[in-house]
């Protein structure tokens, strides 16, 4: 029952997504910083963040919405993806990875194999590497 109530509430509306998740770990940022002694002020600023983030959520304006998403993706995706790539290669402990120095590529070799070649495979380069 309360499903369908909360269905036909966001039928229509454009919902959350990577800006909406940003908006609402700022939010909680700024609240927590907002109970120490001489930073109440941001109470103020995390609640008009926390506004904005709900004015997002039900809005109609689905290709408005899509917009601002793509642009904030556009800014945070390279940071978004360093910090995924990063996770995975302290995860990875059979594996090293190494960037290729022409294109960029992250390209990942087995462990303990000595000097060995890396060939790229985006650009076809090749270069010595430690494993």
């Amino acid at each position: 029952m309360i499903m369908n109530m909360l269905r036909r509430l966001m039928y229509g509306r454009y919902g959350g997504d990577q800006l909406s998740f940003f908006l609402l770990v700022v939010y909680l940022i700024l609240s927590l910083l907002s109970g120490l002694r001489y930073l109440a002020f941001l109470q103020w600023i995390a609640l008009a963040v926390l506004v904005w983030d709900l004015y997002r959520m039900f809005s109609r304006r689905i290709d408005k919405r899509r917009a601002e998403n793509a642009r904030f993706l556009q800014f945070a995706g390279p940071v978004i993806r360093w910090c995924k790539m990063r996770r995975t290669i302290c995860r990875d402990k059979e594996h090293r990875y190494f960037k290729c120095p022409n294109c960029g590529q992250y390209l990942r070799v087995p462990r303990g194999k000595g000097k060995i070649t890396v060939n790229c495979r985006n650009c076809g380069v090749s270069f010595e590497e430690t494993s």
